[in-house]
């Protein structure tokens, strides 16, 4: 069953983490995007059709903006006893196998996930240079069969509009996916 992203409200403040990258094993936190116009805090996994579908394209946003002043980081917090296609060698190929220009950091406690209030992958959640949340949802319209080309247009608008200081449409659409995979008795009150 599909689940949609709880879209925060805008003007959140991007919630502190430190996590360890899958495939370099590098520390990444908050303030490591300190100076940064935008922060992309993107909620992945490796198995959900719905992220397999868009997976090329959010490859893609990370090589064309890898020169910019945009941070992008990819968090999968799936509970990898019961999934694991999501275990952190298993996440490390897919990055690798993609040419990921970003960090693809496993968020083992779950904290995170539930500090963002990710519901779904994919999730996305874009915050400006004072790291307060101006975008939260899709990609673009593009859905595992319905026939809508994978274009990354909402997303991209929103990354645009930030970068050349510009205000982002507030018209936002929840992302869809699959729902997190929460470890046994770990799931938030939002989850369902």
């Amino acid at each position: 069953m599909a689940t949609e992203s709880v879209m925060l409200p805008l003007g959140s403040a991007a919630s502190p983490f430190t996590l360890r990258d899958v495939v370099t094993g590098q520390v990444y936190s908050l303030d490591s995007f300190a100076g940064k116009s935008a922060l992309l805090v993107m909620f992945l996994s490796r198995h959900c059709p719905y992220v397999v579908h868009v997976q090329m394209e959010i490859a893609k946003i990370g090589q064309d903006y890898a020169n910019s002043k945009l941070g992008l980081i990819g968090i999968s917090s799936n509970d990898p006893m019961h999934y694991p296609e999501d275990a952190p060698e298993r996440l490390k190929e897919v990055a690798q196998r993609l040419h990921f220009r970003f960090p693809l950091c496993f968020d083992d406690t779950q904290e995170v996930a539930k500090a963002y209030k990710a519901a779904c992958t994919p999730d996305f959640y874009l915050f400006d240079s004072r790291q307060r949340l101006v975008y939260r949802g899709q990609l673009d319209g593009s859905r595992p069969g319905n026939n809508k080309p994978v274009t990354g247009l909402d997303l991209r608008a929103a990354i645009d509009a930030v970068l050349t200081g510009n205000q982002v449409d507030g018209n936002q659409h929840p992302s869809v996916g699959c729902s997190i995979k929460w470890k046994p008795g770990n799931a938030p009150p939002y989850a369902g």
